[in-house]
This record gives C-alpha cells, structure tokens and sequence, in this order.
C-alpha cells in the first residue's frame, strides 16, 4: 500500500499540472476572446507578474493532482461501503479545489460565482463517476459470466 501512495504522489503532482493546463485553456477559450490566458489575469494582476502566477499556479495545481490521487486510494478500500466512499471522496475533492478556483480566479469571487463552480464541479463528478460505476458493472458481469463457464 505504501508503494502504491508514493506511486499515486508522484504522478498525481504532473497529472494535476496538466489538468490545471486544460483548465486555461477551457477558461480562456470561453472568457478569452481569441486570447489564451497562461493564468486569469485577476490572478496575474493579484500575483504581480505572469510568469510568478503561472509557477504559483502550477505548484497548486500540482498539489491538488497529488490529493486528488491519493484520495483516489479510498475507492479501493473495500471496507467502506459505495456511498461512503462517494461522500469521502467528493468532500476531500472540494476541500481542494474550490479555496484553488476561488483564489486562482477560476470562478467568479462571488456567492453566485461559488455555486456555479461548486454545481459544474459536482456534475463532473457525477458524469465521472456514473461512467467508473458503468465500466465496472460491466467488468463484474464479464467476470461472473466467465465464472459461470
């Protein structure tokens, strides 16, 4: 298990990277008007050079690639129950993110900006994991049909 936590450690903090990239490149082709944004300028603006907002950025992101792996852990702990689990998982998640977003400027600073983040947030996870609950349905009944041979 310790093996498998370090794994997760070390290609969580490239994977979220990459993640925070596509992330930009979501915003800046919705809110960017032909321009692509290394960062949201208010985030630019707030850090005082781009090039110190994109290093802070990518360490950040970088760190929630890293909780969000090894929270993925807690899918594979057959002693909790499916919605434990759910739960556990998409609390750690937005513990993560939405103080990020909200500092990062990847959601408007506002109470409406929070809840729309929150609710695109939430439906991600639920599109991800109804997707994860399907896959794995169909895995199981391949196994027990195999089985029944």
């Amino acid at each position: 298990m310790k093996k498998k936590t370090a794994a997760r450690i070390v290609l969580g903090f490239p994977v979220g990277i990459a993640i925070g990239n596509v992330i930009t490149v979501v915003i800046s082709l919705i809110w960017g008007g032909g321009n692509y944004f290394v960062c949201v300028p208010e985030f630019t603006e707030l850090i005082g050079s781009e090039s110190a907002a994109a290093a802070l950025q990518a360490l950040i992101c970088g760190i929630m690639g890293i909780g969000f792996s090894a929270a993925s852990l807690i899918w594979e702990n057959d002693k909790i129950s499916l919605l434990k689990q759910t739960v556990l998982c998409f609390f750690i998640y937005s513990v993560l993110i939405l103080p990020a977003a909200f500092f990062m400027g990847w959601m408007e600073r506002s109470i409406t900006g929070f809840i729309i983040y929150t609710a695109v947030f939430a439906a991600i996870f639920a599109v991800i994991w109804l997707m994860q609950f399907l896959l794995w349905k169909v895995r199981i009944n391949s196994i027990n049909a195999m089985l029944k041979k």
